[in-house]
């Protein structure tokens, strides 16, 4: 079925995201797993794999337009240097994600396109319930018990 190609153009923009995302997630997975913090070792890796499941539905959606799925692009990943900063990258680039899936909904409404634009939509949900709401939280959870004592929670 040919889908529009503003519609493609907008998923392969996204696409770009959700890559990162899976790569930042690698890298600092492997930080905290180096730093001893099995526990948020153990929790990006989650998160890793469900960027992948994201990139499937996009792929595969963009497959079924007929367009072409771009995997050699990728936003600037933003690494951390400690855990406090991991955290606050990965809250940076999911709120990114967020907007991005937004615009891409509302480009999907603008083209007629609701089955796209429902796929999005759960795909927002995941982002926006799971990985900001958990980044939120542990973030907030830093500054209410210490930062030390937060991460001496996560070994």
């Amino acid at each position: 079925m040919k889908g529009s190609q503003k519609v493609i153009d907008s998923m392969n923009a996204l696409l770009e995201n959700e890559l990162a995302a899976i790569d930042q997630y690698f890298i600092h997975s492997r930080m905290y797993e180096d730093m001893g913090l099995s526990k948020l070792y153990e929790r990006l890796n989650h998160e890793m794999d469900e960027e992948k499941d994201h990139c499937d539905w996009l792929i595969k959606r963009i497959l079924f337009l007929e367009g072409t799925p771009c995997l050699t692009k990728r936003r600037d990943l933003l690494v951390g240097t400690d855990v406090r900063s991991i955290m606050q990258n990965d809250l940076t680039l999911e709120l990114e994600v967020v907007e991005a899936v937004r615009d891409v909904i509302a480009t999907c409404e603008q083209e007629g396109d609701y089955q796209t634009r429902e796929m999005l939509e759960k795909l927002l949900f995941d982002t926006e319930e799971d990985h900001v709401y958990w980044l939120e939280k542990q973030l907030r959870l830093m500054d209410t018990i210490g930062e030390q004592n937060y991460i001496q929670s996560q070994m």
